[in-house]
Order: C-alpha cells, then sequence, then structure tokens
C-alpha cells in the first residue's frame, strides 16, 4: 500500500504540473491574432516624424496602438520610387490586413500589387484621373484615402510669388519628372505664368545628384523666383532646397509648411499632418470591419499660406501687406 500510494502521489503531482504548463499554451492560443498595417512610403522615415506620430494618432482614436493590439511594418523608399514595387509586393505576401500608402508613387504601387487588400492613399494629385478610385464619393475596389490636391494649387503659387516680386519677368519651376504630380502640376504652372506674363523655365531632379546640377543651372540663369513642384523627393530634400534659395537669394514659393518650417520664404497648400491624422482614423475603421468602399475619399476643405518672415528679413524682401494678411501663419 505504501508504494501504491506513493505511485497515486506521482501521478498526481505529473497532472499538476502537466495542466500548469498547458493551460498558458492553450489560453495563447486562443488569443485573436494582431492586425497588421503595412506603411508604404516613398519618402523617408527622418523626413516625416510628424507626420507618422499623426497618422498613429488618428490611429489611437479608434483604439489602436502600435505594439498592443496592432502592429505596423514600415517600409521606407527613401525617395527611390524604383524600390516601391517590391515593398508593395513584399507586404502583400506578408500578407498585412491594410497598406498605408504615402505619396503618389507608394499608392500606385500598392494598387498594381493587390485588388483585395485594402489601401489607404494620401496622395496630391486627383486619384481618379490617376485610377486608384473610380468616384471621390464612392470609391471602388480596395482603395480610398486623402487626397492633398496639391498640384492644382500651382497657378495660385505663382500668383504669390508674382505678389512678392512685382517687377518679376522670369521664374523657374523644379519640378520630379517622374512623378505621378508632375504632368498636371507643369501645366497648371505654364498657364498660370502665361497668365501673369511670366516666362516659366523648367528644372528636373529625381536624384541627389540631379538635384545639385539643377542648382548649378538655376544659379547660372538667376531667376527672379522658383516655384517647387510638390514631389516626395523635394520634400525630402527640403533643407536643400532652402539653403540654396537662401544662399542666392531667390524668393521662393514651396507647396507645404514643413518648408517654411525648415526656413523657406513661403509656403501654399494643405496641411499634411492632418491628412495623415485621417488616415490613420480611416485605417482603424477598416481594421474594424468598414471596407474602403464605404469610406468616401477625403479632400481638403483648407489650404495653408505660411510666411517666414526671418528669411524675408533675410533676403531682403518686403511682405505686401495683402499677402500678409491672407497668411494663416507667421512664422518670426
Amino acid at each position: 500500500m505504501p508504494v501504491l500510494g506513493a505511485v497515486m502521489r506521482r501521478r498526481q503531482f505529473i497532472t499538476l504540473v502537466t495542466g500548469a504548463t498547458a493551460w498558458p499554451i492553450a489560453a495563447r492560443a486562443q488569443q485573436p491574432m494582431v492586425p497588421v498595417i503595412g506603411y508604404l512610403s516613398a519618402l523617408s522615415k527622418a523626413a516625416i516624424l510628424e507626420q507618422t506620430a499623426k497618422f498613429n494618432r488618428g490611429l489611437n482614436e479608434m483604439g489602436f496602438v502600435d505594439g498592443q493590439n496592432v502592429t505596423v511594418e514600415y517600409r521606407w523608399a527613401e525617395g527611390q520610387y524604383d524600390r516601391l514595387p517590391a515593398m508593395a509586393t513584399e507586404l502583400v505576401r506578408r500578407p498585412v490586413d491594410v497598406i498605408l500608402a504615402q505619396a503618389p508613387p507608394a499608392a500606385l504601387a500598392a494598387k498594381a500589387a493587390t485588388t483585395t487588400i485594402p489601401i489607404v492613399f494620401v496622395v496630391g494629385f486627383d486619384p481618379v484621373a490617376a485610377g486608384l478610385v473610380e468616384s471621390l464619393g464612392q470609391p471602388s475596389g480596395n482603395a480610398t484615402g486623402m487626397t492633398l490636391m496639391s498640384a492644382p494649387l500651382s497657378q495660385k503659387r505663382i500668383e504669390g510669388l508674382r505678389e512678392l516680386v512685382p517687377k518679376a519677368t522670369v521664374i523657374v519651376m523644379l519640378t520630379n519628372p517622374f512623378s505621378p504630380e508632375a504632368v498636371p502640376e507643369i501645366r497648371d504652372a505654364q498657364a498660370a505664368a502665361r497668365a501673369n506674363g511670366l516666362e516659366l523655365k523648367m528644372h528636373n531632379a529625381s536624384t541627389p545628384a540631379e538635384l545639385d546640377a539643377a542648382f548649378s543651372a538655376i544659379a547660372a540663369q538667376h531667376p527672379d523666383g522658383i516655384l517647387v513642384g510638390s514631389d516626395p523627393f523635394l520634400l525630402i530634400r527640403r533643407n536643400d532646397l532652402v539653403a540654396f534659395a537662401a544662399r542666392y537669394k531667390i524668393p521662393t514659393i514651396y507647396p507645404f509648411r514643413e518648408f517654411a518650417d525648415a526656413g523657406g520664404l513661403i509656403s501654399y497648400g494643405t496641411n499634411i499632418a492632418n491628412a495623415y491624422r485621417q488616415a490613420g482614423i480611416y485605417a482603424g475603421r477598416i481594421l474594424k470591419g468598414a471596407k474602403p468602399t464605404e469610406l468616401p475619399v477625403v479632400q481638403p476643405t483648407k489650404f495653408e499660406l505660411v510666411i517666414n518672415m526671418k528669411t524675408a528679413k533675410t533676403l531682403g524682401i518686403s511682405i505686401p501687406p495683402m499677402l500678409h494678411a491672407r497668411s494663416d501663419e507667421v512664422i518670426e
């Protein structure tokens, strides 16, 4: 009997131990899978810290926190658009639950990579004309998002540049020719230049070396002003652009306030950071069950005019009172 009792006690001990170790394994198996968002960016991480923070804020508003109940996987193309198709394919094969496509080249790469995974894009052009959606109000397929409508603002930017430099006769425009936004943006700028009696000279740059070459060519032309295109590559290189304009004392107008924050003279365009907050909200709604077709493409309702007065003083430029009065923010 003592032997039998010992055997019984050992069996009870083994049962208790195996039960204790099996329970957490079973519990983990029953835990829901954490959804994954693929963040596909045409830009660099350092260039858009605020936008990324706003995207996460939008997710937070929908109850999602990266690292807790959602995982965000980032892919940065660093302005090298030819890397985007492979990055998009990688995210699709992962697979992810939603793709956030940052900037037009990323949106087009994501759209080409999948027709089923929901895509939330942030682009500067007309997403209908680009084939991302069939309608702004009722998107079809697997994509929706935010349009900054930056490309159509070339006319307003040239008019602002004309106000800054009333005697201007020649201005240059700097664009990335490989940008999906380039064609409509250049077309609108050329029409606006003609309407304002200005000669518009084009300069292209899609790499750091090409940007340096463009700087040399622009400096040799001594233009009265510069219009900077809204391509992501130029946003990444904003510090170089601002430094060049300051070195040669050329009045320059930019598409986004990030340029003015970096020391640029004046900017006119959509608040990008707010668009990314809305993108985070859309991504969260999709994770909760909404379909892209149920989420209309968000269009901007306000465009910001930001003036850097410190830069104006350095360049010896007097800001016209009417332009100053229309500004949304003045950086002293």
